[in-house]
């Protein structure tokens, strides 16, 4: 799981720093490798090789938004739905936190690359040399 302290204004010009939560079960990573034609490493790869923009940003909100939940009390449990069936990533998506983290994400790799890595289980791990090796072929910077 990764705490992720975000400094933003909200849109009452009011400065703000908050800690939110982010976090992907073995399941969801699952459900989205084999819910993707070809999976989604390579459907990635592709989208990033053939540079196409709006793809990217499409995928890096989905990977965010799925992500994000709370800590039950507990911590038995990551939320990501209240009571009624409502993804609470749609109340973060319109904060300007989200706009900050998404901003901070789409233009700085390393920044992306630690995200998704804090985001995974503890047991599922990507390496310092598979990030190296992801950047340099997709020419990352």
């Amino acid at each position: 799981m990764l705490k992720k302290e975000i400094k933003y204004t909200d849109y009452n010009g009011v400065e703000r720093k908050e800690t939110f939560l982010f976090h992907l079960t073995k399941a969801e990573l699952m459900e989205m490798e084999m819910g993707t034609v070809g999976g989604l490493t390579e459907s990635i790869t592709n989208i990033i090789n053939s540079q196409n923009t709006p793809e990217i940003i499409k995928i890096f909100k989905e990977i965010i938004l799925k992500a994000y939940g709370e800590k039950s009390a507990d911590g038995k449990r990551f939320i990501k739905v209240d009571n009624v069936g409502v993804p609470l990533s749609i109340g973060f998506s319109q904060t300007e936190a989200y706009s900050e983290l998404f901003m901070e994400l789409a233009t700085n790799a390393d920044e992306a690359a630690k995200f998704i890595q804090g985001i995974m289980p503890s047991d599922v791990e990507i390496s310092d040399e598979q990030i190296e090796k992801i950047k340099t072929e997709n020419n990352i910077q």
